[in-house]
């Protein structure tokens, strides 16, 4: 096994943030690339585990930090860096996988075939893969299927803008998370580059959409919407929430078996 932990990147705005690399020794010369959710990190509760799933099948794996999710290089798990995480949106993360996709051209002499799974916000920075040219496959765990939806909407929204910022609490630190109405601007601005919808509707990359039927925080219906949009069909995941039963800290060395069960489905969409 090949394997690099906490190597640097710089991504939207120059900014440097980490990424892990790992390939088996009997490599397929696929590499899945994995990208987080919303206040998450590479490191959270059961994605190395996720990680050891694929290399056991051959797969390579590279999962990273977004730039500016609040962590930083010598804190990547907890949040020390609230301004960078204020300024966050979507389009930086666009600039953070295109960054990801210029390291493995430049490391591989021959670029094996890329794959994508993204977990809910990263779901949808993964759809909007959808045109580019080096992904062969994509899978969406528990994806949203619209960025205006994740704004605040009427009076909470003009509240913002007077404002400048809104919070919300990040359950696990319990610190209140800043969100700076440039979020929303920027969203405007590219709104376009940055509609789920449109790039579906497009899609010609075969793709996965994969949600539990009892996740509350991005609802299966979502999923559904998703699913019809790609003209394909939605695997439920059943009983499962919105992290297929994972949570952090992690402490077992197994995946919990709705996780499982959602590798095992993407396991058999990339083998297809």
């Amino acid at each position: 096994m090949k394997q690099v932990k906490n190597a640097i990147y710089f991504g939207a705005d120059n900014k440097s943030s980490l990424f892990d690399i790992s390939i088996p020794n009997q490599w397929n010369n696929k590499l899945i690339v994995f990208i987080h959710g919303y206040m998450g990190y590479k490191d959270w509760g059961c994605w190395g585990l996720v990680e050891n799933y694929f290399n056991k099948k051959k797969y390579g794996l590279l999962k990273y930090n977004v730039s500016h999710n609040g962590g930083t290089i010598d804190n990547p798990i907890d949040f020390d860096d609230l301004n960078s995480f204020s300024h966050n949106n979507y389009l930086k993360e666009l600039q953070d996988f295109e960054a990801i996709t210029n390291i493995i051209q430049s490391e591989f002499k021959e670029l094996p075939e890329l794959y994508i799974i993204g977990h809910s916000r990263g779901g949808g920075i993964a759809l909007l893969q959808s045109e580019n040219i080096f992904i062969s496959k994509i899978v969406s765990w528990s994806g949203i299927c619209s960025i205006a939806d994740r704004f605040p909407k009427g009076d909470a929204l003009k509240e913002w803008k007077n404002n400048g910022y809104y919070y919300r609490e990040n359950g696990r630190t319990k610190q209140k998370m800043p969100h700076s109405y440039t979020q929303y601007e920027i969203f405007i601005s590219h709104k376009n580059r940055l509609n789920i919808e449109s790039y579906c509707r497009k899609s010609t990359t075969p793709t996965l959409i994969v949600h539990g039927d009892k996740d509350v925080s991005v609802s299966i219906n979502e999923g559904e919407i998703l699913a019809e949009w790609l003209n394909t069909s939605l695997t439920r995941i059943k009983g499962a929430q919105h992290t297929f039963g994972a949570s952090q800290p992690w402490k077992s060395s197994e995946l919990p078996s709705y996780l499982h069960e959602a590798c095992e489905a993407t396991l058999n969409f990339f083998d297809d």
